[in-house]
């Protein structure tokens, strides 16, 4: 599998080897040495699976660069920087960063701690049509942006997430959230119809879930 990187690195030297390299590992590196044209395709192109980030940079600092990416996207990044002191380190992983390499480093290293990163996500992160769960962090992603259901909205996806293209009738999406004993139907199809205002879904040419007349829902696969 083809892992897609995004590397914000000004010095064109060192950004040509880190994507040749990168690339010799089955990494399909983009790479781009102004920040605000790494940012603009970040928004337009939100596949990538991490970014490489390099702190001194034309234009924005790269403080700031991480902290306008963390807005478009949730995406692990490494930052890649010869401000190797402490006060920077301490200072970017307060910020979120998922590691900090210190130049001059070899490159292998690089490959070793970005997979390292990749494999930690996917052991918690289940990807099922277009959405990305995180239920550790019970978070839920479409195309990049997390998605602000409320605690029973969250409830009823994972419910119908878990049980993809089989009916769930409403008594079985009740006992399996926290809902209420007793908890109308109208409850139920309003829970439902505030998850597919969400996701983007449409109840009358349904993508994602769809009502079973006088039984309740099915989340299609």
């Amino acid at each position: 599998m083809i892992r897609k990187v995004l590397l914000i690195e000004d010095d064109i030297q060192m950004q040509t080897f880190i994507k040749e390299y990168l690339q010799d590992y089955n990494f399909d590196c983009i790479a781009f040495s102004n920040p605000r044209e790494a940012l603009t395709e970040l928004e337009q192109n939100k596949q990538f699976d991490i970014i490489i980030l390099d702190l001194m940079l034309p234009e924005i600092d790269g403080f700031d660069v991480f902290k306008r990416i963390k807005k478009i996207q949730d995406i692990p990044i490494i930052i890649s920087s010869a401000r190797g002191d402490i006060g920077n380190k301490i200072h970017g992983f307060e910020l979120g960063a998922d590691d900090y390499l210190s130049k001059p480093y070899e490159p292998r290293e690089l490959v070793l701690r970005i997979e390292h990163i990749l494999k930690k996500i996917k052991n918690h992160i289940q990807t099922i049509s277009d959405f990305k769960i995180d239920r550790e962090n019970r978070n839920i992603l479409i195309d990049g942006y997390s998605i602000d259901f409320t605690k029973i909205e969250l409830e009823i996806f994972l419910f119908l997430i878990d049980n993809i293209n089989k009916i769930s009738s409403r008594e079985q999406i009740i006992n399996a959230t926290s809902l209420e004993d007793g908890t109308k139907n109208r409850t139920i199809d309003m829970h439902i119809s505030n998850i597919r205002y969400k996701i983007g879904d449409d109840s009358k040419e349904p993508k994602y879930i769809k009502s079973v007349w006088g039984i309740g829902y099915k989340f299609l696969g």
